[in-house]
Formats: C-alpha cells, sequence, structure tokens
C-alpha cells in the first residue's frame, strides 16, 4: 500500500467497475467464512492470512515479477483480488482481447455434455463468460486485503495521501471499507465462540435459495428488449435451469419457484426471448437453397458456445417433463429456432432428434406438426452426415409406429407419412441413397416378395396350399401393415419428388425417377403372391398407393389386370353368398377378411363397389385416358366384365343382388361413352402416329379436358362427393354415440 498506485488502477477506478469488483469481493469473503465455519476451522484462515501478510510486508521492498498472458488468462478470483498484478506493465495488465473473450468458451464443448439430457456440473460455471463480453475493457485492480485492524487502518490513510481520486472514490461507494473498527474482527471471534446455535441459524438463513418473482422476470425482459443484454440472458437461462429440473433430487438450483404462474411465464419467457438476443449477437445465414450456415466462426459465438448448449439440454430435458400442449408445442418450435447454434454437437443434435421424432410419432396431431417442423429445421443442415441420420431415424420411427392401424390410428399415420415424405424429398440425391440403403423396399420388401414367391410360384390359391410354418413367415412378411404402409411412403415420396409440373419447374427430371420402375415390381410381386379372397383388402391398399404414384408421375402402370380378376370374382362367386346382419367392412383399414366376413354378401358388396371405383380412378388417369390408344385399352376390360355380368345372371350362385350388378353396368356404360368421346376427339387428328411430337402435344390438351368434359370424368367426380360425405358420416357417428347414418 506503500507504492503508489499504477497507470492501470487509475485507468480501471475510472472505468467504474470498481464497485462491482469490491461488492464481488465482499460476497467471496462471506462464502469463505461460512465453509471455514463449517469445518471448525474459525480463525486459522486469518492467521495464516496475518502470517502471509507478513511475509509480504517484508518483501515489499523487492519488484514483483510480472505475470505472463497465460497465468493472466486462468487467474482466479482470490489470486486476482490478492493484488499481484500491482506491478505489470500497462500493456500486461490489459491482455489481449481476444484471449479475455475465449476465456470460457470454446469448441471442445461436445465433449463436457451428456446424452439425453442430464445436465453437467459445470452448468453454472458454462455462464460465466458471458458478463465478460458486456465489459468493454477488462483490467485488473489491486486487493485491499487486509487481515490486522491496526494495519489496515494505517494504509487508509497512506491511501488519502497518495492517492487522493481513489481515496473519494471509495467515500461515496464502499463507506464500510473506510469505517472499519478494528475491535470489530475480536467481538466478531467471541461472538462465534460464544454463540454457535446463532451461527447455525444465519447459515441456513444464507443457504436458503431465493424465490423467483414475476417482478424479477419482468427486470430480465426490459433488459433483453431493450439492450438485448447477455448478462440478462445469463440470469434468464439459469432461472431456466432450475425450472427443468425442480422436481429432481441432488440438484443443485439457483432459484426456488413456488408458483405455477411464475414457472410458466419463466419457461414462456426464456423460450421466446433466447432466440431473439441470440439473433442480435450472433445471427446466422441462410442461404439461397434453404440450407442455413451456422456461425462458427466469430469470437462471440465461441463464447457463447457453452450456454447456449447446456440451455438447449435444458430444453431437450424439459420436453419430456412439460404435460400443457401448448407449451410444449411452443418449446418445439422456439427450440427449432436454435438449432443453427449447436448443430455442430452431434451429441445435442442426437438427443433433441430423437425426442421430436418420438414426439412425431405418439403426441397430438399439434405436437406432430411441431416436432416433425423441428426436425425439418434440422434437416435443413449442409452436414450431409446429419441429414441422413435423419432420415435414417425418421423411416424407422414410422415403420415402428405402422404395425397395427386402425380407424383411429390411421389419420396419424398418414400425416406421419406424409410430413415424412417432404423430408425425403428435401435432398433427392441423399434420399436416393437411402432408399437403396438397408431399412429401404428395394433391400426389404423386394427380398421378401421373392422369396415368399419361390414358395408360391406354381400354385394358384392360398387355400389349396398345405403351407409349412416356415412358409408361413415368407407370407406374413410381406401381408402386414408395415410393408402396405411402407409401399405406400415410398409412392408419396416418389409422386411428389417426380410430379409432372415439379419437373417441369425445376427444368429437369428428379434423380429419385429411377426408383419408380423398382416401386412398381416390388408391388405388382405382392399382388401376385396371394391371389386368394380373403387378401384382396391387402391388393386393394396396394393398387391405391399404385394409383397415387400414377397420377403424379403420369406413368402408365396396368393395374387393370389386377382390379377386373377381384371384380369378376365377386360376381361369380363359388358359392351363394351368405346373408349377414353385419355392418360393412372399412377396406382401408384391413389388409385380412375377418373370418366372420368370409362368403357374406355384405363384404362382396363392398369389395364390388371399392374395385369398381378404383378402377374408375385409373382409366380416368391422364396417362390412360389421356392417351390416343384409350378406346383399344378398355377393350378386354368390357369384354371380361360384360361376360361376368351374364354368367352371374344365369349362375344360380353367382349374383349378389341387383345393386352389385347395376353398379358394374352404369361404370361400363360411363367407360364406353368416353370411348366414343375419345373416338370423336381422334377424327381431327392430322399427323401420323409415327410424329410421338405431335401425338404427344395433341396428348397434353386432351388430358386438360378429361375431368370436366369426359363421360368418365363426371362420373368420377360424383363418385367421389358420395365417398366423401360418406366418410363424414362415418366419422361423425364414430365420435358421437347417438348419431344415426342415413343416406340420402
Amino acid at each position: 500500500m506503500g507504492k503508489k498506485a499504477t497507470k492501470a488502477t487509475k485507468k480501471f477506478v475510472s472505468s467504474g467497475q470498481l464497485k462491482k469488483t469490491i461488492e464481488a469481493r465482499h460476497k467471496k469473503q462471506q462464502i469463505a467464512k461460512k465453509f471455514a465455519a463449517r469445518r471448525g476451522n474459525k480463525g486459522g484462515k486469518g492467521k495464516d492470512r496475518a502470517e502471509t501478510g507478513d511475509d509480504d510486508e517484508e518483501d515489499g521492498d523487492e519488484e514483483v515479477r510480472p505475470t505472463t498472458k497465460k497465468s493472466q488468462k486462468q487467474m482466479t478470483v482470490d489470486s486476482f483480488l490478492s493484488g499481484d498484478f500491482m506491478d505489470q506493465s500497462d500493456d500486461d495488465s490489459l491482455g489481449g482481447e481476444d484471449d479475455d473473450v475465449n476465456m470460457d468458451g470454446g469448441d471442445d464443448s461436445e465433449d463436457d455434455e451428456e446424452e439425453g439430457g442430464e445436465d453437467n456440473s459445470d452448468d453454472d460455471g458454462s455462464f460465466a463468460s458471458v458478463d465478460e463480453l458486456d465489459v468493454s475493457n477488462r483490467l485488473f485492480i489491486p486487493s485491499f486485503e487486509i487481515e490486522d485492524g491496526e494495519n489496515h487502518m494505517l494504509e487508509l490513510s497512506k491511501l488519502a495521501e497518495k492517492d487522493p481520486e481513489f481515496y473519494k472514490y471509495l467515500q461515496e461507494n464502499d463507506k464500510e471499507l473506510l469505517d472499519f473498527n478494528p475491535d470489530a474482527i475480536s467481538g466478531a471471534d467471541s461472538s462465534d465462540e460464544e454463540g454457535e446455535d446463532g451461527d447455525v441459524d444465519m447459515e441456513e438463513e444464507e443457504e436458503k435459495t431465493p424465490i423467483l418473482t414475476k417482478e424479477q422476470i419482468k427486470k430480465w425482459q426490459k433488459s433483453l428488449l431493450e439492450q438485448r443484454s447477455l448478462r440478462a440472458l445469463r440470469k434468464l437461462l439459469t432461472a431456466f435451469r432450475s425450472a427443468a429440473h425442480l422436481n429432481e433430487d441432488g440438484q443443485v438450483l439457483a432459484w426456488s419457484i413456488d408458483s405455477a404462474s411464475v414457472y410458466s411465464k419463466l419457461v414462456t419467457t426464456t423460450l421466446r426471448y433466447t432466440p431473439v438476443v441470440l439473433e442480435h449477437h450472433v445471427p446466422y445465414k441462410t442461404l439461397a437453397n434453404g440450407k442455413f450456415k451456422a456461425p462458427t466462426q466469430t469470437p462471440k459465438f465461441k463464447t457463447l458456445q457453452k450456454l447456449i448448449l447446456s440451455h438447449f439440454h435444458n430444453i431437450t430435458y424439459i420436453l419430456s417433463q412439460l404435460t400443457d400442449e401448448d407449451t410444449l408445442r411452443l418449446a418445439l418450435t422456439e427450440s427449432a429456432k436454435l438449432v443453427p447454434y449447436i448443430i455442430s454437437s452431434r451429441k445435442s443434435v442426437k438427443a433433441y432428434l430423437k425426442k421430436c421424432l418420438d414426439l412425431w410419432s405418439n403426441g397430438a396431431d399439434s405436437i406432430r406438426i411441431a416436432a416433425f417442423l423441428s426436425v425439418r429445421k434440422l434437416a435443413a443442415s449442409s452436414d450431409e452426415s446429419i441429414i441422413d441420420n435423419i432420415l435414417k431415424s425418421t423411416y424407422l420411427t414410422l415403420v415402428r409406429s405402422s404395425k397395427s392401424t386402425s380407424a383411429f390410428t390411421l389419420p396419424s399415420i398418414n400425416l406421419m407419412k406424409n410430413s415424412a415424405s417432404e423430408v425425403f424429398c428435401m435432398d433427392h440425391a441423399t434420399a436416393y441413397q437411402h432408399a437403396f440403403a438397408r431399412h429401404s423396399f428395394e433391400e426389404q420388401h423386394e427380398n421378401q416378395v421373392k422369396g415368399a414367391s419361390f414358395y408360391n410360384s406354381s400354385i394358384p390359391t392360398w387355400s389349396s396350399l398345405n403351407i409349412s410354418p416356415s412358409i408361413q413367415e415368407a407370407f406374413k412378411q410381406v401381408y402386414n401393415w408395415q410393408f402396405a404402409h411402407c409401399v405406400d411412403f415410398w409412392s408419396i415420396v416418389l409422386a411428389r419428388a417426380c410430379d409432372v409440373e415439379s419437373e417441369v419447374a425445376n427444368g429437369k427430371q428428379s434423380e429419385l425417377r429411377p426408383l419408380i420402375y423398382p416401386l412398381v415390381q416390388v408391388c405388382l410381386g405382392a399382388i401376385k403372391l396371394v391371389p386368394n379372397s380373403r387378401s384382396h383388402p391387402f391388393h386393394l391398399q396396394i393398387i391405391r398407393s399404385l394409383l397415387h404414384l400414377t397420377k403424379h408421375t403420369q406413368t402408365y402402370i396396368p393395374v387393370s389386370s389386377y382390379l377386373v380378376p377381384i371384380i369378376t370374382s365377386c360376381l361369380t362367386p363359388s358359392t351363394r353368398p351368405k346373408s349377414s346382419t353385419l355392418r360393412p367392412l372399412d377396406l382401408e383399414v384391413q389388409i385380412r377378411v375377418p373370418q366372420q366376413y368370409v362368403k357374406t354378401r355384405v363384404l362382396l358388396e363392398g369389395i364390388i363397389e371399392e374395385s369398381v371405383y378404383l378402377l374408375a380412378e385409373w382409366l380416368a388417369s391422364a396417362p390412360v385416358h389421356g392417351s390416343v390408344a384409350f378406346p383399344e385399352i378398355i377393350v378386354p376390360i368390357l369384354i371380361l366384365l360384360r361376360k361376368s355380368l351374364k354368367a352371374g345372371k344365369s349362375s344360380k350362385t353367382g349374383s349378389t343382388g341387383g345393386k352389385d350388378q347395376t353398379l358394374v353396368k352404369v361404370f361400363l356404360e360411363r367407360v364406353e361413352e368416353s370411348s366414343k368421346w375419345m373416338e370423336e376427339k381422334r377424327k381431327t387428328v392430322h399427323f401420323a402416329p409415327s410424329r410421338m411430337g405431335d401425338v404427344q402435344e395433341w396428348e397434353r390438351t386432351i388430358k386438360s379436358k378429361l375431368e370436366s368434359d369426359t363421360p368418365l370424368g363426371k362420373y368420377l367426380k360424383v363418385q367421389r362427393k358420395m365417398r366423401e360425405k360418406r366418410r363424414k358420416l362415418v366419422e361423425k357417428a364414430r365420435h358421437g354415440e347417438d348419431e344415426i347414418l342415413e343416406e340420402d
């Protein structure tokens, strides 16, 4: 203290940071005193310090060696406040700004994190470096740490003579330090010895966690909105960590939350404000193709990285704890905005993806959509390894969720298939590679079909087989809901990626178009595998997927070869159908006919109606009805169906009644009318069949008029309205017990 204050000291005093440093020192001393009291070493620390002070006093005239930059960077609070830097030069005192900024941040944060959302022991420590970003110049100050009361008073009097400006500042900001009472030490020691019970009460009061209030949260909100304060963000995220681990045992929490409204406000505020502040300080770039580029090169991001990762772990953990649907949806939506900042951490991405896919497969519809949007944000990364992992995990989650299907689970499964197809279509090249991976239809499904077909190559029907258990297992690998949903999923992916209008807009064909042919071969092979009547619902499921593919890709697929036999077998059954009071079978949620429906009239009528509708969909599609050869395509269909109608009338066991025959007759009439309409259009053609360019141009003109001008298009439009009306009635009856189904 006898030395003149250095230039660094004066500059620090003028910066206005002395008061905060003194408060931090007082707090440090109180904590040290409390720990010493617990260990029963009261007064020992002061004695050691006094001895150290004596040694320092003897060596006070010696010159102190300046510390290196490395020692400054690793300096603790105690060494910082001990005043060892007093004799440093100005340049050494200021140090390197970059070194200070990266004091607590770094790229090795991934090694410190734990999978599954568990918090590390250094979570609170990772927040420490954030406050340093709000200080323009971080300077070191001398610490006037005095153990003896008389020496302290003597040094204060010298300070008034040597550095009056500094002494004046202490008078204004730290009067307790100047009004020091030498007798207070001895009195405090005696009181400690005499009143241990009072110390215990004081320690319990000090150890009590502060209670978070709405007023405190509002103060943080104001700082975040007006100043984008990182200091306020650190405090807010510390409180959020307390909320995330509120009910856990053994957790040291910074705040106590005793109100549900405070908890909700804290979670909502943290989720909404954190992306805004981070976007202000470390914005990321969005590329032209929709992908993003993480801000990994900025020094501020390196300092904030541990803070962001720790907060993201807490979000991932709290997703399992939240039960309110609105709050959970908010957590998913806002956490997706933080994805660009954590994309470099593989553990964080893996844990977050796993949780999002879990909510995507099990939550309510709104939660599923929010979880899918988060997955899609992850897929927007430019890292191919992350995209490949997302595609694989998404497909496996879809397959696991489609083991069983009912009227209640089908809408959710359809939502998953449609949303997953969007992720697969974000990068066609990666999706193409994934389609031939271990979990693709090409290897998984085609091999199953080929293996099952080996057993059934020479035998026409299932009923004529004396099937061994191994052969039954081979058939079951194909005829199940997982296979049907996987085929439908790939049909949706290819229909979206290879849509004709999309390809015209992009000016090139999709890289996924070569997958259409193998997918069609797998589907047709599965239909031919078991052609008996109990498997007709499965056949219709596969045909629906193929029709969807045909509609969007304009690919000609000969599904009439599989629909017409189903209709003819129902028009001319081997035995007379049995009357039944069973309700109509919902073929959209069935892949195998239940035993009680076998050979019943209600089953045959349902299959005929569904098959005729699908055949009308195929004939009215652009590749078939828009073809110049449409009149020739329908000839075998008309012949076989008319023959079946005639056989059904003459047979004693063939007719199921007048309803199904009338349905088929009306359908055939519309097909013949459409054939005549096409023949009239062909009369105006003036080009030869060899001129393919003129043929394609003519067909393109015809395809735009199919739905509105052709008799088959009008018939199909009416059928769609009737089916939609019936579907709404069934849905209404399913949710209301007293609803009565009535058809006009």
